[in-house]
């Protein structure tokens, strides 16, 4: 099932990432021959805002946000782990509070009309409870992983056979991600 649901999320990354070079190339071509389409911008930001939280969730599946871990990284493994479940805790917290906020703008915006594209601007705030609340999830579920398997949250695993305080590189090339 998670390789299905991984694979559905690439797939509507792809389809909106196209839909914004499309829709921001059309609008750009279409200035140029004098016929504006006005609504092609408006429709580029709203699909630009869904493609950040799929990019965002492709990275925390894959442990690869940004992270500055110089000094934790230089801890013992147990102080690490225990950091990492912390500020997942506090990253739940955080998400949380940004979906419960995002819901209530989403519910203030459903009249709103977004730009000249004729459609609710509550489309477009939707993706924040939306976003936050898958974040959540697959947070939690390597949270859950992590306590059940003594490994890290956020970070690559030890590698394995390496001395204590030794892990897998931390940092990935773009080809890698």
């Amino acid at each position: 099932m998670s390789a299905i649901v991984t694979r559905l999320e690439d797939a509507i990354g792809r389809v909106l990432l196209a839909a914004v070079v499309v829709l921001v190339f059309t609008g750009a071509l279409s200035r140029f021959v004098g016929h504006p389409i006005i609504w092609s911008v408006d429709m580029a930001q709203a699909a630009f805002v869904w493609l950040c939280f799929f990019g965002a969730l492709k990275a925390m599946r894959r442990k690869a946000h940004i992270g500055v871990d110089y000094f934790v990284a230089k801890l013992p493994f147990a102080a690490r782990r225990a950091i990492e479940i912390l500020l997942s805790l506090l990253a739940l917290a955080f998400l949380a509070t940004m979906g419960w906020f995002g819901i209530q703008l989403t519910l203030l915006n459903t009249a709103r009309i977004f730009g000249d594209s004729g459609i609710s601007y509550a489309w477009v705030t939707a993706a924040v409870p939306a976003g936050c609340l898958a974040l959540a999830l697959i947070l939690l579920a390597q949270l859950v992983r992590a306590l059940r398997s003594g490994g890290l949250v956020y970070s690559p695993e030890p590698r394995a056979g390496a001395p204590e305080g030794e892990h897998a590189p931390s940092v990935r090339t773009a080809g890698e991600l």
